[in-house]
């Protein structure tokens, strides 16, 4: 896939919200400071002129933001979780907003769910990714920041978190907002899935 357009589209604050148009999604998840938005930007080719907002302090996402890509889809940011530094009646709305949202049957094609590659996946990410296993959503496990992973402790990462997630190798992109290692797989890992929600 190549990154033609990309342009903000709208967001939903609460359940029950309208999307904006009718394109397959693609939903991104993963907790507070996993490092979402960077590697949004570097997928999407927005380093200088960001889309998602890059925020020292983690928990920034507080709504759905849905980014048209190409014409062809709608990436949309997940509220982050974890380490916010919010009331806990926010997190809740936070909670509910993302289960209304991915519990909607057809609405979304699949989740990409992040995961920090320097500590192990968290209960947050194992319940995710059973939930989404629950619902019948496709997902993919990116491992963000793995080029603060030692090149000798790569292997052992990721069978830690097919382990700890229960999924296979092939779910998992390792990925560098810094390097971009691992931008094109999860583009083509889109595309397919883009294909697929397109051919159905």
């Amino acid at each position: 896939m190549k990154i033609r357009t990309v342009e903000y589209a709208g967001t939903i604050a609460n359940v029950g919200g309208p999307s904006p148009g009718t394109l397959p999604q693609v939903a991104f998840s993963g907790r507070s400071n996993v490092g979402k938005s960077s590697l949004i930007n570097t997928l999407l080719r927005r380093t200088r002129s960001k889309l998602a907002h890059v925020s020292a302090k983690p928990g920034k996402t507080q709504a759905l933001n849905f980014y048209r890509v190409n014409d062809d889809f709608f990436l949309v940011d997940l509220p982050g979780y974890g380490y916010a530094k919010v009331p806990e009646a926010v997190r809740d709305g936070w909670s509910q907003l993302i289960e209304w949202y991915l519990a909607d049957p057809g609405r979304v094609s699949g989740v990409v769910h992040l995961v920090d590659a320097r500590h192990e996946p968290t209960a947050h990410d194992e319940r995710m990714v059973t939930y989404l296993a629950e619902l019948g959503l496709p997902a993919l496990v990116v491992l963000t920041k793995i080029d603060k992973v030692k090149r000798g402790a790569r292997r052992a990462t990721i069978e830690r978190a097919m382990k700890a997630l229960g999924v296979e190798e092939g779910q998992l992109v390792p990925f560098s907002s810094k390097t971009g290692e691992g931008r094109e797989v999860l583009l083509d890992a889109l595309s397919e899935l883009i294909g697929e929600a397109n051919a159905a």
